[in-house]
């Protein structure tokens, strides 16, 4: 069975260049295994306050909702998140995503009057848009990297490996005429 280390370190060819540091720095510790699995114990200092903690996790929500599998608060991402920049990330690091929750809480409550936690769905989509689109302040920086954080921590969930891809950890036989309408998921090994 995959574990969260070994699908960590094959995420860099995910993100590229542009991986988030505290992502980057992770991975290649856990390449080189010399940490322990990264979602283990709880996170060694806390890194949003609970209204952060109320938006980031109703945003990892929208980004990765259930559908018929599930989604990113099944797979545990608000906590894989905490931990990761806990753990991992610099002090500087967090400064964009902690930034950028406080800005989408502050527009949420000037265009909804409403904690962004506790906006709609689409209200939700739309302040994510607005980052998105750079048109909060630091918008853009925070919409990629919180994006980054949100498909590394579901892609390397149990459940991101074993229930939304199609984990066989050897491939059957070659069949160089099998039909693509047969193909179900995605495999992750």
């Amino acid at each position: 069975m995959i574990d969260r280390r070994t699908a960590l370190a094959g995420i860099v060819t995910m993100f590229g260049a542009g991986l988030f540091a505290p992502i980057a720095r992770a991975a290649g510790a856990a390449q080189a295994a010399k940490i322990p699995v990264i979602s283990e114990g709880p996170p060694s200092v806390a890194v949003f306050t609970p209204t952060q903690r109320a938006v980031m996790t109703a945003l990892s929500d929208r980004m990765i909702p259930a559908t018929d599998t599930p989604g990113a608060i099944e797979a545990q991402v608000p906590e894989f998140i905490e931990k990761l920049l806990a753990d991992w990330a610099a002090p500087e690091d967090r400064v964009s995503i902690v930034a950028g929750l406080d800005a989408i809480e502050a527009r949420s409550l000037a265009d909804y009057k409403r904690s962004a936690a506790k906006a709609t769905p689409a209200q939700q989509d739309a302040l994510l848009t607005l980052a998105m689109d750079d048109k909060i302040a630091s918008g853009a920086v925070f919409f990629d990297e919180f994006r980054q954080l949100v498909i590394t921590g579901y892609y390397t969930s149990e459940i991101g490996i074993t229930q939304e891809r199609e984990y066989l950890p050897v491939p059957g036989e070659y069949d160089g005429a099998f039909p693509y309408s047969q193909v179900n998921k995605v495999y992750s090994s």
